[in-house]
Formats: structure tokens, sequence, C-alpha cells
């Protein structure tokens, strides 16, 4: 596999987003609710338009909103405002209304 290849497999996001994962190990496709998430609450907006790209606009939209189940109020607040999408239709956040938090 030549080198243009690869990179057309892989987003080109910086390791410090994946400083607990084996970065030439991470599967980019399979595990892309794990990256998706990770950008999205750790990245900047050029790493979301890069994981856009890589992605398509599309999948990251439906994942976000269907399979994505958790994300910070703070990342939450960023996607609403970045794509336009109202917290309720998220699915990390009705499930974080359906289960609140214990008292400590």
């Amino acid at each position: 596999m030549g080198i243009d290849k690869q990179i057309q497999n892989k987003p080109q996001l910086p390791k410090r987003l994946f400083w607990d994962f084996r970065y030439d190990e991470i599967d980019w496709m399979g595990d892309y609710l794990t990256v998706m998430e990770r950008v999205f609450e750790r990245g900047s907006k050029e790493e979301w338009e890069e994981m856009i790209r890589f992605y398509g606009y599309d999948q990251v939209v439906h994942a976000v909103k269907n399979e994505i189940k958790f994300l910070a109020d703070y990342a939450i607040e960023k996607v609403c405002v970045y794509f336009s999408i109202p917290k309720e239709n998220l699915l990390c956040y009705t499930r974080k209304q359906s289960r609140p938090g214990h008292w400590i």
C-alpha cells in the first residue's frame, strides 16, 4: 500500500488527541464513534473539520444524533451550535436526561 493510500485511510488528526491509545493501531473506520467522541470533546475547529472531511458530514451528524452515547456538557453545547442541532435531538443528551446523577 502506497503512502497516498495510507493517508486516505486515516484522518490527519494529531496524536495528542489520542494520547491513551496506540495511535498507529487505531482502526479509524471501526472505532469511528470513539474517534468522533474524542475530537468533539478535545479537538479544535480545524480538527472537527478534518473529522468531517474524513468521515463525511452526513455520517458525523448521524453518529452524533443517533449513536454517540456520551459527551460532556460543554461538547454537547459545541456540537449543537456547530451543526445547528437542538440538544434534544442528540442521543447523548436524552440519555443524560433519563439518567439523573446521584448525589454523593
